[in-house]
């Protein structure tokens, strides 16, 4: 395990696909080096959400070949709705982003969601950390665009762009209660189609009414699949960037929303669901049945 350790420390991107697939799959050893992850802050992890057909894989895309041309590694998770008979992913790597696949400095992996609430999967937390320790500059988490439920991903990254469309005109309202609270920056995809323009500026009024101190959401227009607009997404990440390094209570409130996660995660692993679902069975009929009593066992 420590030449697994070391080799993922290096960057070897092989290493990094092995401890990836160790801690998916739980296999043994993989909490020994998960601990023995050293802290490295160099990776900028940006969620990537909005929901369906906004043109998310295109503009990470565009992302990527903007930040290759500065000489960045970057890496990528692309979270794909789960397969209902294996819980594999549906959508691979290779057709989403087969441009850039083969490429030394780019990572990319596709996960399945595996029926997670919040468009994420199971491990993303530890794979994130994984692809930190292996070095890259720039790691874009994309969702899978389930809408306005697709929260979680703000506990994860450092900047979150929700990708929206001028036709979500008519949604703009609906977005105070869902997308608008997490969004970092907006990327208006496809800005050159009709109405974009007014919907750039409404979208733009409701980002001013609900500023922080400090931080007003940008709306960058783009038109992914022409590079329109990119430079100005990367510029808007930078700007995040210096803001977010001077908001520690942030910080230390996404990094406690974390350690919350896992250690439910790691607590309920010891609870067997078809047990517990045979001991109801068993005893729902008894005189004295109590639920309580029965879940008590179990706490």
């Amino acid at each position: 395990m420590s030449a697994l350790l070391d080799r993922l420390l290096s960057g070897d991107a092989r290493a990094l696909a092995r401890s990836i697939s160790l801690v998916e799959n739980e296999a043994p050893g993989y909490e020994q080096l998960l601990e023995s992850l050293p802290a490295r802050a160099g990776t900028r992890v940006v969620g990537i959400t909005g929901p369906p057909g906004a043109g998310k894989s295109t503009l990470v895309n565009a992302l990527i070949t903007a930040l290759l041309q500065r000489q960045q590694r970057v890496a990528v998770i692309a979270v794909d709705p789960s397969s209902p008979f294996n819980f594999g992913a549906l959508l691979g790597d290779r057709i989403r982003m087969s441009s850039h696949f083969s490429d030394p400095n780019v990572f990319i992996r596709s996960m399945a969601s595996r029926g997670a609430l919040g468009g994420l999967c199971p491990k993303i937390l530890e794979t994130a950390d994984l692809i930190k320790a292996a070095g890259y500059d720039y790691l874009f988490i994309e969702t899978v665009g389930v809408g306005q439920s697709e929260v979680e991903i703000a506990g994860i990254a450092d900047t979150t762009v929700v990708v929206v469309v001028p036709e979500a005109g008519d949604e703009i309202q609906t977005m105070k209660a869902g997308l608008m609270e997490i969004a970092a920056i907006f990327a208006v995809n496809k800005s050159d189609r009709p109405k974009a323009d007014e919907f750039v500026r409404n979208l733009r009024l409701l980002a001013h009414s609900r500023r922080t101190e400090g931080w007003e959401t940008p709306v960058i227009k783009t038109v992914a699949f022409r590079g329109d607009g990119i430079e100005e997404l990367i510029a808007a990440l930078d700007n995040h960037r210096d803001h977010i390094h001077e908001n520690r209570g942030r910080k230390s409130l996404l990094l406690a929303e974390k350690a919350w996660q896992l250690i439910q995660y790691k607590k309920m692993r010891q609870v067997d669901r078809q047990g517990l679902l045979a001991e109801i069975r068993r005893h729902m009929d008894d005189p004295g049945f109590n639920l309580y009593r029965i879940i008590h066992r179990y706490s």
